[in-house]
C-alpha cells in the first residue's frame, strides 16, 4: 500500500512539472490555537465521462483533467478508508499542492478542462496550498511526531456537530481547523510552540476554553475549538475568530476555503478526511504514513 501510494503521488508530481510547477508547497500543520487578541483568528465546459474505475490514476498518458475528474469521483462514491479512495483522495491533494506552484496560466489550463464542481474544488484547494506554503519553511529534520489512524469520518461528524449546537460554531470550520492543524487527528505532537492535541491548543488556552476536558480527546478539543471562535466572533464574523486561533492572515485565507467547500458539497469533507500528512524536508516531500515513525517517511517528490 505505502510503495503504491508513492509510485502514485511521483507520477502525480511529474504531471504537475510537465505543466510548469515550481517549489514544494507547505504542509500541515501550521501554527498553534492562541489565546484571543485581547488575552495572548459563462461555466466551464463539462468534465469528460468516465466511471470511477475505467482509468489508471498513474497513467500519465491520460489528460490530467480526466484522472483529476475520476479521482473525485472515486471519493465520492467509494467507501471511506478503502484503498482506492485513498488513492484518489491522495492524488487530489498532492496535484493540488504540485499545481499551486505552478503558474497561472498553466493551473488555469487544467481548471479549465474540469467541470464546475472539481473546479471549484480544485480552486479552492490550490488556493489554499498557495497560502499554506508560505507559512513553513523546508525542514533539516523530520518531525518527532506519531502518525495515528484518525477517528472515522463518521464518528468525527457528530463531535463537529455538538460544538456548532452549543457554541454556535459552523461545523465546517471547525472541520477545516482540525484538517489543517493535524490532518483531521492523524498528527500526535507538541508544536514547536507548544500547542497539543488533534486542535493543536496552547495548554493555557485550553484551559481558558476546555472546560476541564482532556486537550488531547477529539471531542473536548474540538468542542474547546466552537467555544473559543464564538467568543472571538463566530459565526457573525468568521474571520475575525479564525484569526485569534492563528493570528495569520493566510491561515484565515486557507481554513475558509476549505470550510467553504465542505459547505458546498458533503463531498469534500470525504475528500479532506483522506487527506494524508505530507511533511517539507530539505530533501523533498516525505509522506508521514499512519504509524510512523515506526512506518518510514516516504519521500514523494522533490
Amino acid at each position: 500500500m505505502r510503495t503504491r501510494l508513492a509510485a502514485l503521488t511521483a507520477v502525480t508530481a511529474l504531471s504537475a512539472l510537465a505543466a510548469g510547477c515550481g517549489s514544494e508547497p507547505s504542509s500541515a500543520p501550521t501554527r498553534s490555537a492562541s489565546a484571543p487578541a485581547s488575552s495572548p483568528a459563462s461555466s466551464p465546459a463539462s468534465s469528460p465521462a468516465s466511471s470511477p474505475t475505467s482509468l489508471r490514476l498513474d497513467d500519465a498518458s491520460v489528460p490530467l483533467a480526466e484522472r483529476l475528474t475520476q479521482a473525485l469521483a472515486t471519493v465520492s462514491s467509494g467507501t471511506p478508508g478503502a484503498e482506492d479512495v485513498r488513492e484518489a483522495a491522495l492524488f487530489e491533494q498532492t496535484t493540488a499542492r504540485n499545481l499551486a506552484r505552478g503558474s497561472k496560466a498553466q493551473t488555469e489550463k487544467v481548471l479549465g478542462a474540469l467541470g464546475r464542481p472539481e473546479r471549484a474544488q480544485l480552486e479552492a484547494d490550490i488556493a489554499a496550498a498557495r497560502e499554506l506554503m508560505v507559512m513553513t519553511d523546508p525542514q533539516p529534520k523530520l518531525p518527532d511526531w506519531r502518525i495515528l489512524t484518525p477517528p472515522a469520518p463518521d464518528e468525527l461528524i457528530p463531535l463537529y456537530r455538538a460544538a456548532q449546537r452549543e457554541t454556535g460554531t459552523p461545523w465546517e470550520y471547525l472541520a477545516a481547523i482540525h484538517l489543517v492543524e493535524t490532518r483531521m487527528g492523524r498528527i500526535r505532537g507538541t508544536s514547536t510552540a507548544g500547542a497539543q492535541g488533534p486542535m493543536q491548543f496552547l495548554p493555557s488556552t485550553f484551559a481558558q476554553y476546555g472546560a476541564g476536558g482532556d486537550i488531547n480527546d477529539p471531542g473536548d478539543a474540538i468542542m474547546a475549538a466552537g467555544r473559543m471562535l464564538a467568543n472571538n466572533g463566530a459565526p457573525d464574523d468568521m474571520a475575525g475568530a479564525l484569526w485569534s486561533y492563528n493570528h495569520s492572515d493566510r491561515y484565515v485565507a486557507a481554513v475558509s476555503d476549505y470550510a467553504e467547500q465542505m459547505r458546498r458539497s458533503p463531498a469534500a469533507y470525504d475528500l479532506y478526511w483522506h487527506w494524508q500528512v505530507l511533511y517539507r524536508h530539505q530533501d523533498g516531500t516525505m509522506l508521514l504514513p499512519e504509524g510512523y515513525p515506526g512506518e518510514e517517511a516516504v519521500r514523494i517528490a522533490d
